[in-house]
């Protein structure tokens, strides 16, 4: 990585050499590269609504957050702009913290990924617990390793075509594993989670709805309390209950989304008025009946 940003940083210094003609004034490549290394550990991923990557930005106040894998607030964004929440009651004089990786992957890989880019180690509580990785990495290590592999090797699919292939290689990995991962193998549940998301774009949404609905448990055994992406899971799944008609389950998953949306999200975040809106309408349907 840092010979690539180097390489971009020497490339740099020969582009402006175009733009400005006395070369006293450029400054030398190595302070380009440090001005890159210093951004790729201070920017944020930008996502949407469903919490989907979609751009970087840098967000100079927000760089002084540190790091706790178990954080007591959450980054989310409305457009650019980032908005930060905290999610449990903070004590007078309490550090703000947030979470630079994905809680999800096991201590290993977290700590990891956070040398690598980061050049710290984490001591957090959940990292020296090291709790639920064993439930994150549960069943046979050949059967998720196939599936992680799988995983890593999808790229956000930009037709249909492409959407039933990534469809039909989940199907064949779900059901050549069925007994020997549990949902709660964290690279099934990614699995789940990218069936679910071709078969949206397929508008399969009764398969939509079965492969969702399987994630939900795991969901909340790994980002329990208040944490941006149950919400999310939850408010598209009670969207896929509601397009099949079944409105009082639909309420309940809706409700437990709204629960946890009001303190991730806020009330004027435009997530949090449609998810409202649907809910409103279960309750409409629930009085008629």
């Amino acid at each position: 990585m840092k010979d690539g940003l180097r390489h971009l940083a020497q490339t740099l210094q020969l582009y402006l050499k175009t733009e400005i003609q006395d070369e006293s004034q450029l400054p030398p490549a190595i302070d380009f590269f440090q001005i890159f290394t210093k951004v790729t550990c201070n920017c944020f991923t930008i996502s949407n609504g469903e919490m989907q990557d979609v751009g970087v930005g840098l967000y100079p106040s927000m760089s002084l957050l540190n790091h706790s894998c178990d954080p007591n607030c959450v980054i989310v964004f409305e457009g650019y702009q980032l908005l930060l929440h905290s999610v449990r009651e903070i004590q007078i004089g309490e550090e703000l913290t947030i979470s630079y990786v994905e809680s999800l992957v096991p201590t290993r890989e977290r700590q990891k990924q956070l040398m690598r880019q980061y050049c710290f180690e984490c001591d957090c509580p959940l990292c020296q617990n090291q709790e639920k990785d064993a439930e994150k990495l549960a069943g046979e290590e050949h059967a998720w390793k196939e599936v992680k592999d799988a995983v890593n090797e999808v790229k956000y699919p930009k037709s249909k075509e492409e959407w039933k292939h990534v469809l039909a290689r989940c199907q064949n990995l779900l059901r050549s594993h069925k007994s020997h991962l549990p949902d709660t193998n964290i690279y099934q549940l990614k699995m789940l989670d990218c069936a679910m998301d071709a078969c949206i774009n397929l508008e399969s949404w009764e398969e939509a709805l079965y492969y969702g609905s399987r994630t939900l448990e795991p969901y909340r055994l790994y980002y329990p309390g208040f944490h941006p992406l149950r919400a999310v899971q939850l408010m598209r799944v009670g969207k896929l209950q509601y397009s099949q008609g079944m409105v009082p389950q639909a309420l309940e998953t809706l409700k437990q989304a709204y629960n946890i949306m009001k303190v991730t999200h806020g009330a004027d975040h435009s997530l949090m008025k449609a998810l409202m809106e649907i809910k409103e309408e279960c309750e409409a349907m629930m009085r008629i009946q």
